[in-house]
């Protein structure tokens, strides 16, 4: 696992570092509760109001030029997509900062061919991220970026090549990416150099179409107690509050939540962790990262808003745009497309099946098993953090998972039907907040 750095070149970048692709910012690395974040989580993500963290024209550029075709051979081969559908796919890619130390399949270009190997991207890097919130592209070198899929508790990493160890770097806040259920219309991000000011993205935009939100306004934790797990993260979610675990792997999704922490009624800030503990759950594949049939998951998407099924056929250039936000923001920029694909392709990009996603993007195994007799799962949350936290859906139970519908006027969610919906791809924007502070008991990523 070699450790990658914000700033850092690349030693075989398939793009130049000085062309201006992209730029890294710094940005300390947030405290996190679970190996394994849904792409939707709150807080997974941070955001800027400075423009171009990422050109994607310049990338697209570059890509279609019939002079670098080897070049983008080698790339649309990383990401299992053809030459033709890289405008496609870019359009449908989404700029961030990453708020955690982030664990991805990366991609050198060596001999005309991209040589995929592990690595640790150090929070602050800018990358764009696909509408399900997988890392697709490390900006500043335009490298290919695929799912982690080994095993988050088990790495090494090593820090060589200039690649210094950073401060504030944990094992245990280290992250892997599993792919949001349904695809997103637009990212609820953090504003890296204001933690209060969240960020409401379209998705396929860079900042042109950006509406802000409060994200230090607070929101209570619902009364939980007696809803599964998985149904229990989508509430959280919708509120714009994340689900943390500890262990080796994630809850069953139809396990009973017994209490949560903290407490109902406790106002929390934008993104910051309740964690829950549960009894019983017989899922398949729980604690897995895929998707177990009836499971039912968490995504921040705003009142008003309707969740739709992901689609399941391989990004194309001629998918239509993804629909404008609730919160009012304008749909994406001209030359956009809509998610009607999983950004990250069939050969290792995520599965919206009831399986975890395929090579690449599948999770490490689980050891998780339902438990019949055992004493309930309690999960614990971290110190309380200083910043808030933003983004979208929490950690994958059994399998990733999403949320229906969100909540309109501050009701719960409406659960969701064992089959995904086909239509509209699912908004990641915050639910509206309400007042208080947050708890001493809370763990969460700022």
């Amino acid at each position: 696992m070699k450790a990658v750095a914000a700033g850092v070149p690349s030693l075989a970048p398939f793009f130049d570092e000085g062309s201006g692709l992209g730029h890294d910012s710094p940005v300390r690395s947030q405290v996190v509760q679970g190996s394994l974040q849904q792409g939707d989580t709150p807080g997974l993500y941070g955001g800027t109001r400075k423009p171009n963290i990422c050109d994607v024209k310049k990338l697209k550029a570059f890509l279609t030029d019939p002079r670098n075709h080897q070049k983008a051979q080698a790339w649309a081969d990383a990401l299992s997509i053809t030459t033709a559908e890289i405008p496609g796919y870019l359009d449908r890619l989404t700029p961030v900062l990453l708020r955690h130390d982030t664990l991805v399949q990366n991609h050198d270009y060596k001999k005309g061919k991209a040589v995929p190997f592990n690595s640790l991207l150090q929070a602050g890097i800018a990358i764009l991220v696909d509408e399900q919130g997988l890392p697709a592209v490390k900006c500043s070198c335009g490298n290919p970026l695929r799912p982690f899929t080994g095993d988050t508790n088990r790495i090494s990493v090593k820090f060589d090549d200039g690649n210094k160890k950073w401060q504030g770097y944990r094992s245990s806040s280290v992250v892997a990416v599993r792919p949001a259920v349904r695809p997103m219309r637009q990212l609820a991000l953090v504003d890296v150099d204001d933690s209060a000011r969240g960020i409401d993205r379209p998705v396929g935009t860079t900042g042109s179409a950006d509406k802000p939100f409060n994200a230090a306004k607070p929101r209570p934790v619902p009364v939980l107690a007696g809803t599964t797990f998985g149904d229990a993260s989508r509430q959280l979610a919708a509120k714009g509050l994340a689900v943390g675990y500890t262990g080796r792997s994630l809850p069953p999704d139809d396990a009973t939540v017994t209490a949560s922490d903290p407490p109902a009624g406790t106002p929390l800030r934008f993104g910051q962790y309740v964690t829950l503990s549960v009894t019983g759950g017989t899922s398949p594949g729980s604690g897995s990262g895929g998707t177990s049939e009836g499971s039912s998951g968490a995504t921040s998407t705003p009142p008003g808003t309707s969740s739709s099924g992901p689609s399941t056929k391989p990004p194309s250039s001629g998918s239509s745009g993804p629909s404008s936000p609730s919160s009012g923001s304008s749909g994406p920029s001209s030359g956009s497309s809509g998610p009607s694909s999983p950004s990250s392709p069939s050969s290792g990009g995520p599965s919206t099946s009831s399986a975890p996603p395929s090579s690449s993007s599948a999770p490490p195994p689980s050891s998780q098993k339902p438990p019949s007799s055992d004493p309930p799962t309690t999960v614990s949350a971290p110190p309380p953090p200083s910043d808030p936290v933003t983004s979208s859906a929490p950690p994958p139970p059994s399998d990733p998972v999403t949320s229906s519908a969100p909540v309109t006027t501050g009701a719960p969610p409406p659960e969701t039907s064992s089959a995904p919906a086909t239509s509209e791809p699912a908004s990641s924007a915050p639910a509206a907040s309400e007042p208080g502070s947050s708890g001493a008991a809370v763990g969460a990523i700022m």
